[in-house]
């Protein structure tokens, strides 16, 4: 298809400490024991896009994270690794490989990625309707049920309120309005002038950014380069793309840049309609004589169109970028969207490695992971978890809605639930962790209780 494809790796992400450190970037945390990047791969590689510029924060990210793609996929991809500052963001990573690009159009998908829409639909919707950015929205995956430890223990899941504010017009074709992140936690203000351009504007508050986007090269590095303030893609780039496609049309009709907006109840100021998801605006508009013509999309000429890929219900998409992610996503995959692992469910709804080794007594339930070389003891409960590969597990231990990383000592006794133990931790004997993360290498005492903490050894400088 002539597109370029950026991935962007990461690097430590400050939102995933204790599970990343110097020694585990981001791009190589374990999801049901393959690294998080291994599916972005994967999924590009499907559509057969398989030239890549891997962006990586961090020289000893960008280091461990070559020699990984290099030894797993080296007959498969052609991936150049580009080093960048760890504050470089996301627009500042793009910044520093624009002298790369040289396609028409440029793929830009995140490494944190998991989903199943072919990044080849919104390339190709992009090229169809001539598009400056085509962004995939998707409906964020609704996480299977945990298992409860305790009788009459309270659902601790949190539904998060909403993190995109998206207008589209009638057709859900345009994108017509976006604000995230610090602006949703405000009144949310849209240029009234907009709106009659428009004609027509559905608000959406049910869609995530899939951060898999696709740009026209010449557009994208004349913003980079007019605004080297911006950082982020998601926060700077397309905002100030979607406000762009719409200035001139607003301007030309002579009306002053009056706003409209939603309190923090999410209701009009003027009709004080409820938008907790879905809400529609309508005006008389010329925008659609501009981006509709009889024979399909015409657009103004130099006009800036950005458009959006709504990917349908069915389709599975979450990103890894928070410790709550991480673990709904590692039980998501080994359960209702196995299929994006490649691995096949036994007849017990599970995936035990042949090497396993379960002692007397011992239970793993549905949806649950038991990796190369791993030993349980006698007595063990496993229910709702992924455990990495050469784990030593004693006897009498439970594991709950849990991840348990390679080369993990569990004595026995242990309750862990809820929680994340990262590679080569050793818990003694008795230790109970409730909502925990403990980081790599990290020795918890024997008998230790602990609940919604943090472990982790302090890194040197």
């Amino acid at each position: 298809m002539d597109f370029q494809v950026v991935v962007l790796a990461g690097g430590t992400s400050k939102n995933l400490i204790p599970l990343v450190s110097k020694d585990v970037p981001k791009a190589l945390l374990p999801v049901a024991n393959r690294p998080v990047l291994s599916y972005v791969l994967e999924l590009l590689e499907a559509s057969n896009l398989k030239d890549l510029i891997l962006v990586v924060e961090g020289q000893d990210a960008a280091l461990q994270i070559g020699s990984w793609v290099s030894g797993a996929y080296a007959d498969r991809l052609h991936v150049e690794v580009a080093t960048v500052s760890d504050d470089a963001g996301t627009a500042g990573g793009l910044r520093a490989v624009a002298h790369h690009l040289t396609a028409s159009d440029i793929l830009v998908v995140s490494g944190d990625l998991l989903c199943d829409v072919p990044p080849g639909a919104i390339a190709a919707a992009h090229r169809r309707q001539d598009a400056t950015m085509t962004a995939l929205l998707c409906v964020p995956p609704v996480s299977g049920p945990s298992e409860s430890g305790s009788a009459g223990g309270k659902d601790k899941a949190k539904k998060p309120g909403p993190q995109n504010i998206i207008g589209l017009d009638s057709s859900k074709q345009f994108l017509l309005f976006v604000a995230s992140g610090a602006e949703v936690e405000k009144d949310v203000r849209i240029q009234r002038s907009i709106l009659r351009a428009a004609g027509q504007m559905e608000i959406r508050a049910d869609l995530m950014d899939a951060h898999l986007y696709a740009f026209n090269r010449t557009v994208l590095l004349e913003v980079l380069n007019e605004k080297p303030t911006f950082q982020s893609i998601k926060l700077d780039v397309v905002p100030y793309l979607v406000r762009s496609q719409l200035k001139s049309e607003a301007l030309s009709s002579g009306e002053p840049l009056k706003e409209e907006g939603w309190n923090e109840n999410g209701t009009t100021q003027n009709n004080q309609s409820y938008i907790s998801e879905q809400h529609v605006i309508s005006t008389h508009g010329f925008l659609q004589q501009r981006l509709f013509g009889s024979n399909g999309l015409i657009g103004a000429p130099k006009m800036r169109k950005c458009c959006a890929y709504i990917a349908p219900k069915h389709k599975y998409c979450a990103r890894l970028n928070s410790i709550q992610a991480f673990s709904d996503i590692n039980r998501d995959v080994i359960g209702e969207a196995i299929h994006l692992t490649g691995y096949s469910l036994s007849s017990h709804n599970n995936i035990i490695h042949p090497t396993a080794e379960l002692g007397t007594k011992t239970t793993v339930g549905p949806h649950c992971m038991l990796g190369e070389g791993s030993q349980l003891g006698d007595k063990c409960s496993v229910k709702r978890s992924a455990i990495g590969r050469h784990c030593r597990i004693g006897s009498s231990v439970k594991i709950i809605n849990s991840v348990v990383m390679n080369h993990v000592t569990i004595e026995d006794g242990c309750l862990i639930q809820s929680s994340v133990v990262c590679s080569n931790v050793h818990l003694q004997e008795r230790v109970i962790l409730k909502d925990c993360q403990v980081g790599a290498g990290y020795v918890v005492s024997a008998g230790s209780q602990h609940k919604a903490d943090s472990l982790a050894r302090k890194e040197k400088a």
